[in-house]
């Protein structure tokens, strides 16, 4: 009879865990991020793959030592001379991935315990990307602000993904050779998720959402300050001429998601707080997801 004092074996599957990190990253948030979606989840990835983008602080350098010293599964770090941005720190992490599945995760976010149990067992029916709802928190986890709740089934998604971004890009649990078949992460502003996701469903891939919030999203104060102004309108005007010119929208569709979705980039901050928290996450039943 086995000794009740002995740790229980947590399964592993095969698949990686993708987290970037870069010199604005709290030590504290990483510690968290990773031990909830390591050593806390009912089935672990297989392997952790950390791309450090840049140079960090001493204490972020710190605390990516004693990650890869004691996490339980191997992990893997790609180390980045200089600051090269989240699409060239994502491509560079895939390139050094085992596994042909990639579970993403940001360095200040959490994971709940059954995250890549029920995403992997979507993945084992053959999609090739599988999202999850999110909980936004702003200090505490335990606390939600707010909840970007994802459409479900793939005609209600790619219907979704002609307005609003279809996937939460933190939750996102994909296939290797389904990126390599679109040419992976893009440069695209702060949209590059959004644009993969698109060139994702128009490959044809098999797509799938959790509506459950599985990842716990953290939010900063400036955090609706950050989704808009010139440089944020000036990207969705080119993504939705990019969505337009590949046929993915309608001209009807292109003329009003400029004017919407322009305006909305453009209002002040606490203007796209009321909206995006009032209608976007929580009134709008075909609006509840990501902006």
């Amino acid at each position: 009879m086995p000794n009740s004092a002995e740790p229980v074996a947590v399964p592993t599957a095969a698949f990686s865990l993708l987290l970037p990190v870069y010199a604005g990253d709290q030590p504290e948030f990483l510690r968290l991020a990773f031990e909830s979606s390591v050593d806390a989840q009912t089935l672990r990835p297989a392997e952790a793959v950390i791309v450090q983008d840049g140079p960090v602080p001493p204490e972020l350098a710190a605390e990516l030592d004693r990650i890869e010293r004691d996490s339980p599964v191997p992990v893997i770090r790609v180390t980045l001379p200089q600051n090269r941005g989240l699409t060239e720190a994502l491509n560079r992490g895939l390139d050094a991935c085992t596994s042909d599945v990639v579970a993403r995760m940001d360095a200040d976010d959490v994971s709940v315990p059954e995250r890549f149990a029920r995403q992997w067992a979507l993945m084992e029916q053959g999609h090739d990307l599988v999202g999850t709802g999110m909980a936004e928190f702003e200090t505490d986890p335990a606390v939600t602000v707010s909840v970007r709740t994802p459409p479900i089934g793939a005609a209600r998604i790619r219907d979704h993904a002609r307005t609003h971004n279809p996937f939460n890009h933190p939750t996102m649990m994909y296939r290797i050779a389904a990126l390599d078949r679109v040419g992976r992460y893009e440069p695209f502003g702060k949209m590059e998720d959004y644009w993969l996701g698109i060139r994702l469903i128009e490959s044809g891939a098999r797509v799938e959402n959790i509506a459950e919030p599985l990842v716990h999203y953290r939010v900063g104060a400036g955090a609706f300050g950050r989704r808009g102004g010139w440089t944020e309108a000036r990207t969705e005007w080119r993504l939705q001429g990019e969505l337009r010119r590949m046929g993915f929208i309608t001209r009807g569709q292109y003329l009003r998601n400029v004017v919407m979705k322009g305006a909305y980039r453009l209002m002040p901050a606490w203007v796209k707080r009321v909206l995006f928290r009032g209608l976007v996450s929580g009134g709008l039943p075909g609006d509840r997801a990501v902006s």
